[in-house]
């Protein structure tokens, strides 16, 4: 039971930190554009190159 004195505050402490982790996230602008990132990754940005001759 003492280890309990030891790891509940330290769950506590880690779930803070995610949840700081979490505001500054949505307080630097990353869940702005979430749409955009996805049609940035299948969009072709060129032709494909064919050999011929």
């Amino acid at each position: 039971m003492e280890i309990l004195v030891i790891l509940v505050p330290l769950a506590l402490a880690l779930g803070g930190a995610g949840l700081v982790a979490f505001l500054w996230s949505l307080r630097s602008g990353q869940y702005d554009d979430l749409d955009g990132a996805a049609w940035r990754a299948i969009a072709d940005d060129e032709p494909p190159h064919t050999r011929g001759g």
